[in-house]
C-alpha cells in the first residue's frame, strides 16, 4: 500500500521528517518498507530557470541555427545556440543550465553540457515543452509569461509537486488502515503516546446541499444480508474531462493512472477514506437500482470488455432490465462513465466481506475496491464518503446535486463490547502499564471506555476494527501503540527443562527418520491439499469422506488428502521424469476424513521405494527393489520400536496388486505391497513402486505403555537342533506357534536356519533345520530336563504336522 506524505499531512499537520514518521508507523505495525521521492515532472526541473533572450542572431555557419545571449539571473548573460524557429529577442524562455539532467520520452536521462555547435559556444539549452516533460509539443521553444524574473526556478513557475511516498507492507488484518485517513488515525495515536498532542483533521461535508430534486433513482436491496448498507445520489450537468493537476498528482504519487475527473474522484476518495465508490451513467439506468443475485450462468460484460459467466451467489447491481455492475468488484461496460456522460448515479455501499471475496476469486478479479471490501471496511462512513465524493465531483466537473441521498440501511451495524482485565494486560505484556496510559491509548484508537473498575475496563470497539474482537486483540492494540521497544527486558536469565517422555511423538519420529536416512531414504513433505479426483482411484477411499475446502485456491488443491500414497506418487513421477528413477522416500504426515459424526485426522508414516536398490557400480551388480526389501525395512522399523507381538493378515486396501498387512492385537499396524499398475498409470509411472503405510497413531499408543524389564539371567541357556522332514505346505509360522504352545515356560527362542528341497527327499516333502533355545531363570537345566522338552516337541510335531526326523 502506498501512502503520500503530503496527502497524509492533510489529516495531521506535522513537521516531522519522513524518517521520523516512517519509524513511528513501523513501530505501530504499519511497516514502512521503503520511502520514495515523487515529483510530478521527473527530475523536478532542477537546474531549469527562466531566461530572458537579450539578442538573437543567425548562426554564421548554419542556416537553421541561431546564436542567442540569454539573461538567466547571473552577473553576465550566457550564449546559447538554439535551433528553434520561433526563438526571438525579448522572450522569456525556460533554460536548462550546464549540469541539468533532463529525461526523454522513454525515461532515459541526458545531461546538459558546455559545448560548441558549428564553432559557436553554447552554455545551456532553451527548451521545448516535450524536452521538459511538460507536454508533447515540439514545434518550437516554450515562451513564458513576460512578467517572470530571469533566474526564477522553473519548478516554481510550473508548480512542480514534490512528495514522499511510504510503501507500507500492510498485513491483511489491518483493513482499518487501508487509506490515508486510516493511516493518519494510527499515526495520531502513536504521536499522542509520545507526547505530541495533535488533532486529526477530517474533510468537511457541511456544504453538501441538494440543488434541485429532478433526478431521483430509487434503490431496492433484495439481498440485505449481502448488502447491509447502500447509499446513492445523482449529480447532473457534469462535464467529463481531464482532472485538474492537483488531483492527478495525488493519484500519480501512489501509482494510479488518472482516467477522467469522475473516475479519479472515486479513486481519490477510495484511497483517502478507504470507502470504495462507483459512478454509473444515469442515462443508462433503466428504472431503479436493484441489488440482487442473478440466475446461474447469466452472461455479463465487464469494463475490461470480457464476457463473464455469473455464479448464482454473485451479488449484482442491476436496473429493471439487467445487470450493471458486479457489486464491490468491477463495473459493467455498458453503464460506465464516458466522455458523453452528463449525469451520474454515485454509489457508496457496505457489502458482505465473504461474498465479495468469493466473487472476486471466482472471476479472478483483484481490484482496489474488492481488496478493501473483502477485508472489511468501515460501515459508519458510507454516507459521509458519498457526500465527500459528491462535493469533489461538483468542484472538478461542475453540475448540480439533483437528488437527496437515497439510503437502504435496514439493520444498523452495531459496535461490539469487550471486557479488559488489567491483570491479563500485565501478564501478556510482561510489564505493568499504568491504567491511565491504557485508557489514553484506547481512547486514541476510538475505543470507548464505558466502565472502569479496579480490575478492568468495559470497552466498546468500533465496527470498523474487524481485527479487534477479543480481549487479547485489545491487549495487542495497547502494546503496539505503547511501543514494543518500551517493554523492558529482565536481567535475570530463566531456563526451564521440559520433562518429556522418550516416547514423545517428535522423539520417536527422529529415531525412525535417522534409521531410514542411514538406509538411503530421503524424507519428503507433501501438501496436505490435493485434488478430489484421487478418491476415485481406490474403492478404499470414499468421495463422501473428502474434506473439501470452502474457498480452494484451485481444483488441484481443493481437498484434504485421505492417503499419503498419491502425493508420494506425484513425487516419484516428478523425479522419474527428471531421470532420477532409483528412489527411497518416506513421509510423516496426516490424512483427513469426513464422517457423519464429524471430522477426523490420522497420522501415518509412508515408505515408497522404486527402481534399483543401489547405484550402478562394477562391484555391485544391478538389482531392482522388491517386496522382500520393503518387508525388511518395515520389520526393521518395528524392531527398532520394540514391537514384536505381531501377526500377518490379508491386506484390505485395494491400492495394492499384491501385499500383506501386519497386525497388532487384531488392529492393522502396517499395510505394504506392490502398487497397482492402474494407479501408477494415472501418474505416468512405468516401473514398479512398493508402498508401506504405517498407522503412526497406533504405534505411539503401543510404545507408550510401561516398559517391563528383568535382570539378566545368571543361568546358562541351552541350544538344541532338529532337522524335520515336513510337508511342503507346512509353514514355519505353524511350527513356531505349535512349539510355543507346547513349551511355554522354558522355550525362549526358535530359529529356522536352513531349508532344503530337492534330491533325496520324498515327493511333496521339504526339510527344515531349526534351533531351539531353552533356559530356566532359577536354576541350571539338567540333561534329562532338556531331553524331556525336546522329546515332547518332537512328538508334538509328529502328531500335529506329520513331521519326522531326517
Amino acid at each position: 500500500m502506498k501512502i503520500s506524505y503530503n496527502w497524509l499531512k492533510q489529516f495531521i499537520k506535522t513537521d516531522w521528517t519522513s524518517e521520523q514518521t516512517s519509524e513511528l508507523l513501523t513501530d505501530l505495525g504499519l511497516e514502512v518498507e521503503v520511502v520514495e521521492k515523487y515529483q510530478s515532472i521527473k527530475g523536478g526541473l532542477e537546474g531549469v530557470v527562466v531566461g530572458h533572450v537579450l539578442t538573437c542572431e543567425k548562426h554564421p555557419d548554419a542556416d537553421r541555427l541561431k546564436v542567442t545571449t540569454v539573461n538567466i539571473g547571473l552577473e553576465a548573460p550566457v550564449q546559447i545556440v538554439c535551433g528553434a524557429s520561433n526563438v526571438a529577442a525579448g522572450q522569456k524562455v525556460p533554460v536548462a543550465t550546464i549540469g541539468t539532467v533532463l529525461y526523454d520520452k522513454e525515461g532515459a536521462e541526458f545531461t546538459i553540457k558546455k559545448g560548441k555547435i558549428r564553432g559557436q559556444e553554447s552554455h545551456g539549452m532553451i527548451c521545448a515543452e516535450d524536452e521538459l516533460g511538460l507536454g508533447n509539443g515540439h514545434d518550437g521553444i516554450m515562451v513564458l509569461d513576460d512578467a517572470l524574473e530571469p533566474g526564477t526556478p522553473a519548478s516554481v513557475v510550473f508548480k512542480i509537486a514534490n512528495d514522499e511516498v511510504f510503501e507500507i507492507g500492510l498485513t491483511p488484518n489491518r483493513a482499518d488502515a487501508m487509506s490515508h485517513y486510516g493511516t493518519a488515525r494510527d499515526l495520531r495515536a502513536g504521536m499522542l503516546q509520545r507526547g505530541v498532542n495533535i488533532e486529526l483533521i477530517t474533510p468537511s461535508v457541511s456544504n453538501f446541499r441538494v440543488d434541485m430534486r429532478t433526478l431521483k433513482i430509487d434503490v431496492n436491496v433484495e439481498e440485505p444480508q449481502l448488502a447491509p448498507r447502500y447509499c446513492g445520489v445523482t449529480i447532473s450537468g457534469i462535464t467529463v474531462q481531464e482532472s485538474p493537476a492537483w488531483l492527478q498528482d495525488r493519484l500519480k504519487a501512489i501509482g494510479l493512472t488518472p482516467k477522467n475527473n469522475i473516475v479519479d474522484v472515486t479513486n481519490y476518495v477510495l484511497h483517502e477514506l478507504g470507502q470504495p465508490l462507483h459512478a454509473f451513467d444515469a442515462a443508462k439506468i433503466n428504472g431503479k437500482i436493484i441489488v440482487k443475485t442473478l440466475p446461474e450462468g447469466t452472461k455479463f460484460t465487464t469494463l475490461d470488455d470480457v464476457e463473464r459467466t455469473l455464479h448464482k451467489e454473485d451479488l449484482m447491481i442491476c436496473d429493471e432490465k439487467g445487470p450493471l455492475c458486479i457489486a464491490g468488484v468491477f463495473g459493467g461496460k455498458k453503464s460506465g462513465v464516458s466522455e458523453g456522460t452528463t449525469s451520474i448515479f454515485l454509489e457508496s455501499a457496505y457489502f458482505d466481506a465473504v461474498s465479495i471475496r468469493k466473487t472476486a476469486k471466482r472471476h479472478a478479479l483483484n481490484t482496489d475496491a474488492s481488496f478493501r471490501f473483502e477485508r472489511g471496511i468501515d460501515p459508519t462512513i458510507t454516507e459521509y464518503a458519498l457526500k465527500r465524493a459528491a462535493i469533489l465531483i461538483l468542484e472538478v466537473a461542475g453540475g448540480k446535486l439533483t437528488s437527496d441521498v437515497v439510503e437502504v440501511y435496514p439493520k444498523k451495524i452495531e459496535d461490539f463490547s469487550v471486557l479488559l482485565n488489567f491483570s491479563h494486560v500485565s501478564k501478556i505484556i510482561g510489564q505493568e502499564i499504568p491504567k491511565d496510559t491504557i485508557k489514553k491509548i484506547l481512547v486514541s484508537l476510538d475505543i470507548k471506555v464505558n466502565s472502569v473498575s479496579d480490575s478492568g475496563l468495559g470497552l466498546t470497539i468500533p465496527a470498523y476494527r474487524v481485527d479487534v474482537q477479543r480481549e487479547i486483540d485489545v491487549i495487542e492494540e495497547i502494546l503496539r501503540v505503547y511501543g514494543y521497544n518500551n517493554i523492558n527486558f529482565s536481567k535475570k536469565f530463566n531456563a526451564t527443562v521440559a520433562n518429556s517422555p522418550r516416547t514423545e511423538d517428535y522423539k520417536v519420529q527422529n529415531v525412525i527418520a535417522s534409521q531410514l536416512n542411514s538406509q538411503g531414504f530421503h524424507e519428503m513433505m507433501a501438501n496436505s491439499l490435493t485434488t478430489a479426483t484421487y478418491a476415485k482411484l481406490s474403492t478404499s477411499l470414499k468421495e463422501e469422506h473428502n474434506v473439501v475446502m470452502l474457498n480452494p485456491l484451485s481444483s488441484d488443491l481443493s481437498t484434504m488428502r485421505q492417503s499419503l500414497l498419491f502425493s508420494g506418487l506425484e513425487a516419484i513421477s516428478y523425479n522419474i521424469n527428471r531421470r532420477n528413477s532409483d528412489l527411497k522416500l518416506f513421509e510423516f504426515g496426516k490424512t483427513y476424513h469426513k464422517y457423519l459424526n464429524g471430522y477426523e485426522e490420522h497420522k501415518h508414516l509412508s515408505l515408497l521405494i522404486s527402481g534399483n536398490r543401489n547405484k550402478e557400480s562394477w562391484t555391485n551388480p544391478q538389482k531392482t527393489t522388491d517386496f522382500f526389501l520393503m518387508k525388511g525395512y518395515v520389520k526393521g522399523i518395528l524392531a527398532r520400536l520394540g514391537i514384536d507381538k505381531i501377526s500377518n493378515a490379508p491386506v484390505q486396501s485395494d491400492v495394492f496388486s499384491e501385499g500383506t498387512a501386519i497386525c497388532y492385537n487384531n488392529d492393522t499396524l502396517v499395510e505394504m505391497g506392490v502398487v497397482k499398475k492402474s494407479i501408477l498409470k494415472h501418474f505416468g509411472i512405468k516401473q514398479d513402486v512398493y508402498y508401506a503405510d504405517f498407522n503412526w497413531d497406533l504405534i505411539l499408543k503401543i510404545i507408550t505403555g510401561k516398559i517391563k524389564y528383568s535382570e539378566i539371567p545368571k543361568y546358562p541357556e541351552v541350544r538344541r537342533d532338529l532337522a524335520l522332514l515336513i510337508d511342503q505346505n507346512t509353514t514355519y509360522e505353524s511350527i513356531f506357534n505349535l512349539a510355543k504352545q507346547t513349551e511355554k515356560a522354558l522355550l525362549k527362542d526358535i530359529n529356522l536356519f536352513d531349508v532344503y528341497e530337492g534330491k533325496n527327499l520324498p515327493k511333496g516333502k521339504k526339510s527344515y533345520a531349526l534351533s531351539f533355545t531353552i533356559q530356566d531363570n532359577t536354576k541350571t537345566l539338567t540333561d534329562s530336563q532338556i531331553d524331556k522338552i525336546m522329546s515332547k516337541l518332537q512328538q508334538t510335531f509328529e502328531t500335529e504336522l506329520g513331521a519326522s526326523l531326517r
